[in-house]
């Protein structure tokens, strides 16, 4: 089976609020140079996998309002994150947004609540509907959303595989270990290595 066979490329995360100068993150003080750098390097991938037929699928991290419009966060994130606030990730909005490199080459995103691209969403439905049977996944955090999607994808029954260079965690030695965690149930290669094998 060619690499780009019945192939999906999962971008995890890669937004708005998470990486832009005048994003959520960067307000508190958190961003990732090394995030910021994976939009263009796995862009190549995205336009392979679509110039064979493959699909493109996001995740969106969203803070849901609630009936007084403000955000629903869990504790533990509030805790890590308590610059947080109302708008940041809200549905539809700049900031819950793809980042603008990858927006064009996205067929379908998905709004997620919690670590995993298939917790409470339809991106199972979608991708079996597809015919879709191998999964490249990238995007942050390697050791959270990133991981967690992986292993949900293995259980679902997809050929997974994971960008290593189109991954990035707030520590390298996270980035390094969840990787090697990954190795267990995924396939993991450079965005190069992928686009050799196309």
């Amino acid at each position: 089976m060619n690499a780009m066979t019945n192939c999906a490329l999962l971008i995890v995360d890669l937004q708005n609020d998470f990486l832009s100068d005048q994003g959520a993150y960067a307000r508190g003080k958190t961003t990732s140079v090394l995030a910021q750098a994976l939009p263009a390097r796995v862009l190549p991938v995205a336009q392979a996998i679509k110039a064979q037929g493959g699909m493109v699928c996001a995740s969106m991290f969203t803070l849901w309002p609630n009936a007084k419009g403000e955000p629903m966060i869990s504790d533990h994130l509030l805790q890590k994150r308590p610059f947080l606030r109302k708008g940041d990730f809200a549905p539809n909005s700049w900031g819950q947004g793809v980042v603008d490199v990858l927006l064009p080459v996205v067929d379908v995103s998905v709004s997620k609540v919690a670590y995993s691209a298939f917790f409470n969403t339809p991106l199972d439905w979608l991708l079996k509907k597809a015919g879709v049977e191998r999964l490249v996944v990238c995007g942050i955090v390697t050791n959270g959303g990133v991981a967690s999607s992986v292993r949900d994808a293995h259980v679902r029954d997809y050929d997974t595989w994971v960008l290593s260079d189109g991954c990035a965690a707030f520590g390298q030695d996270q980035h390094v270990a969840a990787l090697s965690d990954m190795a267990s149930v995924a396939r993991v290669l450079s965005c190069q290595d992928f686009l050799d094998q196309a």
